[in-house]
């Protein structure tokens, strides 16, 4: 029987990745509206590296890691923050917020063709159904005329669905990949790491940097929150959920955050939900269901607990 402050500390975990992680799309749309793409990402990710490392000194965990594990969080901290991250911070330029949280939602569908063409995995007649609505999905979201007006919407669709396949490829990689044992600190590594490379893209692509004393104050609040509760707070409730219950239930952030965002960008910045949209959430979180379905749940049991022994 689970002890009662487990089971507040649960619902605490499940509260900051449904609601922040949910959040992080309307809070980088505020914050990229006045600042580069890439340089944001890259203030927020080294910031958290470096406060994460703060906070295992305090707590007297060991920072130290071999030279593989290094090597293979700069990778995950690639795929997953650098590119995964910041080209969908770009892309929130010219793309409304709770559109790009529907899109990333079908993130589970690419990393189960993913799993059928890399590691032969078989498809369950479920998951099948999964992957005809979420492709069903995502063709009525973007085949909107509004949503392509803009020259550059078409370009971000792509980019965001290049994410997602960065995002399902590093979730597999991270399965296998030798990394630090304790979550906190290879979390923190792939900050770091991943900060100092969109960092390095900020200054190749020569974006002009802003002071944080220019930054107005919705910035200010959004960086911040950005920093302390959509990096370090949701991955670290991430990391702790995989670790206390069961993958299928951590899943169903997947159907949550799309919502959250939605909402937040509709009721904050007035952002068009359209009939079609919502018909299109519907038929690609009902696919995403399927896909996260009990019967098919089997084909991520082997990544999930190589992962939760990382």
């Amino acid at each position: 029987m689970e002890k009662p402050q487990n089971k507040i500390l649960i619902a605490l975990a499940f509260f900051a990745i449904y609601v922040i992680w949910g959040s992080t799309y309307l809070l980088n749309k505020i914050a990229v509206a006045e600042l580069p793409a890439f340089m944001l990402a890259s203030i927020r990710f080294i910031i958290s590296g470096l406060l994460i490392f703060g906070i295992a000194k305090i707590m007297k965990i060991s920072l130290r890691i071999t030279k593989k594990q290094l090597l293979n969080t700069a990778i995950a901290g690639f795929l997953f923050l650098t590119f995964g991250n910041g080209v969908v911070v770009w892309a929130l330029k010219y793309v409304d917020s709770g559109f790009a949280a529907l899109e990333i939602s079908a993130q589970p569908l690419v990393i189960l063709v993913m799993m059928r063409f890399l590691q032969g995995k078989k498809i369950q007649s479920m998951s099948m159904i999964g992957v005809f609505l979420g492709m069903l999905g995502i063709y009525l979201l973007v085949s909107q005329n509004h949503i392509i007006m803009h020259e550059k919407s078409a370009l971000s669709i792509g980019l965001i669905f290049s994410c997602m396949v960065s995002w399902a490829y590093a979730s597999l990689f991270v399965g296998k990949a030798d990394l630090p044992s304790n979550y906190f600190i290879n979390t923190g590594y792939q900050m770091l790491t991943g900060g100092i490379m969109l960092l390095m893209v900020s200054l190749f692509l020569g974006e002009t940097w802003v002071s944080p004393t220019e930054w107005s104050e919705p910035v200010r609040w959004s960086m911040l929150m950005l920093i302390l509760f959509g990096s370090i707070v949701a991955f670290t409730s991430f990391n702790y959920l995989l670790k206390t219950v069961s993958p299928e239930k951590v899943a169903t952030s997947t159907y949550v955050n799309p919502i959250i965002a939605m909402v937040l960008g509709w009721y904050i910045l007035n952002e068009n939900i359209t009939a079609q949209s919502i018909i299109a959430a519907i038929i690609l979180l009902t696919g995403v269901y399927f896909i996260n379905s009990k019967k098919s749940i089997i084909l991520f049991s082997r990544f999930r607990s190589k992962k939760l022994k990382n």
